[in-house]
Parts: C-alpha cells; structure tokens; sequence
C-alpha cells in the first residue's frame, strides 16, 4: 500500500512515522508549505525549522520527502475565507477550512491521488468496516480533533488514516523521546499558521480596516464606549473591550450599523442560547440520516465535552435543541455532530445567526 504522510515538524505527525514504519508501511513524507512569506505583511510560520525537523525525520526513517507548495491555494481559500467571514460579523474557523481544503483538498488534486492512504498527526481515528468508512473520536478525548475533521468529504475520509488517535498524548511524547525525535518536546500548535507571527488584530486590520462604533449595554442599551470595527469582535468575547467595572462579554453584534452589544457578569443571560441553527449542514457518510427529535451529542468549539440534545427538521432548517443552556454560540463557527452513543462524528452546519 502507498502512503503519503503529511509531517508538519510537530510532535504528533513526526511520530506517526516511526509508528507507520513498525507497521512494515514506507511512507513519503509530504511537508505542506503554507505560510505567506511572500504577500507583503505576513511573516511565515516557523518554516525552517518545521523542515530542517522533517528532514531530519525522513534521513532518520530513509523516507522521501517532498516539499508541497500550496500557499496561493491557501490564500485563494482559507485566508479568503477568513476575510470574507470576518467583513460579513462571522467567526471563521479557518483550521476546519485548511484540512478539507488545502490538506485533503488541493493536496489529494496534486499529489495525493497518488497514494491509496494519507495520513496526518491529528487525534482521531478512521474506521473502516462492512458499512463504509466513519471519523472516530480519539482514545485521547482533551487533544481529539475530530471538530477540525468535520468538514471534510466522504471521500476525504475515506483515504484518511490517523496513527496516533488510539494512543494519549503523554503516550505520543513518549514515544518521541525514545525515538529521540527532535521534536518530541516542541509545543502545540495553535493553529491559524497563515498568520506567523503578525497579530490577529493587525491582519484582521490591515484587510477590514477601522469604522469606529458604538458599544453598548445590552439590557438597557445604554452607551458604554467606542470600538474600531464590529469585525475585530466575536459572541462570547471577554477580552479586549476596554471596559470598566467588567467582566463585559460580547453577547450581539448590528453588522448594518456597526453595534457591539455587551452583557455585565460571568453568566450574562443574553450569552445563553437553548437552540443552535445550523445551514450547510454536511454528513460525513452517504447513508447518515438526520430525523426529527434525533438525539445527538455536539460541539460548537474544539473542547473535550460534548453537549447533548436533539434535532428539530423544520421548514428546511436544523437546529439543535440543546439540554442545556450554551454560551458563546458564535454565528460562522461550525456546529458538529457525534452519534448519540457510538464514537464516530455525523458531521457538521454552519451556525446561523440567531432570529
């Protein structure tokens, strides 16, 4: 069997090499270079030393490797995505974009259709069985990453295989340091690599510009200061509002006429939402069926827990009808579904705003 790897120079997909390797499989390392050196205002991520690390990985392993450029990819649909999201008061989500996009997308067109498997560091597993292929939740449920998967096609899936989802990241370092892999001890991601090291603000800034506004209290819409843009805000925010007398939090946004509106304390009701509704909603397996009333566990954000509720299917629209109150339900995020009881992941919707 052919595989691809895609190694980053992180600890997690440098581990899946050795791994792959005790498997008898001789995979070609494929370092994706995304970063945006060369659009004026952008400083690349860690580049260098992300490939001296593969490099060393691949002489280590006796593996080929491949420098892959996608940046104009990148920038024509994960950055462009982010923009657009962000002028229109969205929350993007460009890591969930980057994989179904650049990740499984641009690089299966180019190299990948190449290959029967590709295989990446994230935490989740692939399972295969008589019913077709399903995304699979982690052994590791704190690093699971099946929320950043989400997105991704049935036939993306389908290709996929994750050779750390069944081992506990103390387990992954583990094997890093007895390996004596030079990146057994380097930190994790955080994700948006497009940015280097410029501030979020500062791009957000540098393509939306400043339109100064008002903030304002929520409950009594009382005048409470002034902002640079609804778009340098997202639902949920505490920080950064240059408010007195807090915690403020961000709870609505008037993108027509340029309105922030806050709540006071640390459980604004205003923050709190039974319903979430989701558009765009796409199924990770052809066969999935969504009904009314379903039972389903979510995520509106990458964290460990999962929230439980049900399906409401009306007038062509799904929302889910959460058990329990959630905040920060942030419009542009992804809501995902997971089976009500199995470990594997319906899919995902696009948080819609609000009635």
């Amino acid at each position: 069997m052919e595989i691809a790897s895609l190694v980053s120079g992180g600890v997690d997909s440098s581990v899946t090499i050795p791994l792959l390797k005790e498997q008898g499989y001789d995979p070609v390392i494929f370092y994706i270079k995304i970063g945006m050196e060369d659009v004026p205002g952008f400083v690349d991520c860690p580049s260098e030393e992300d490939v001296e690390i593969t490099s060393w990985i691949a002489h280590k392993y006796d593996c080929h490797m491949v420098i892959v450029d996608l940046q104009k990819e990148y920038w024509e649909s994960v950055v462009a995505y982010t923009i657009d999201a962000v002028k229109k008061g969205l929350t993007p989500n460009p890591d969930v974009m980057c994989n179904r996009m650049i990740k499984f997308g641009a690089f299966e067109e180019r190299f990948g259709n190449q290959f029967d498997k590709i295989t990446t560091g994230h935490y989740a597993q692939a399972i295969e069985n008589e019913n077709g292929h399903f995304l699979g939740t982690a052994v590791d449920a704190v690093k699971d990453q099946t929320y950043f998967l989400a997105r991704i096609t049935y036939a993306q899936l389908s290709k996929l295989m994750f050779p750390v989802g069944g081992l506990q990241k103390p387990e992954v370092r583990s094997i890093a340091e007895k390996m004596r892999l030079p990146s057994a001890h380097r930190p994790d991601s955080q994700g948006i690599c497009f940015l280097g090291k410029v501030n979020y603000n500062d791009f957000i800034r540098r393509y939306a510009g400043e339109k100064e506004g008002r903030v304002i209290e929520f409950e009594t819409g009382k005048i409470l200061g002034k902002h640079k843009g609804f778009w340098f805000h997202t639902i949920g925010q505490r920080k950064g509002l240059g408010l007195s007398g807090g915690p403020w939090f961000v709870v609505k946004k008037d993108v027509d006429e340029n309105l922030v509106y806050v709540s006071n304390g640390y459980d604004p009701v205003a923050q709190y939402h039974h319903q979430i509704p989701l558009t765009d909603l796409q199924l990770l397996h052809p066969d999935f069926q969504l009904e009314a009333g379903m039972p389903v566990r979510f995520k509106i954000r990458h964290q460990p827990e999962f929230n439980t509720g049900h399906l409401i299917l009306e007038n062509n629209k799904v929302l889910i009808q959460s058990d329990k109150a959630i905040s920060g339900v942030a419009p542009g995020q992804f809501g995902v579904l997971y089976h009500a009881h199995e470990p594997y992941c319906l899919g995902s919707g696009i948080i819609d705003q609000h009635n």
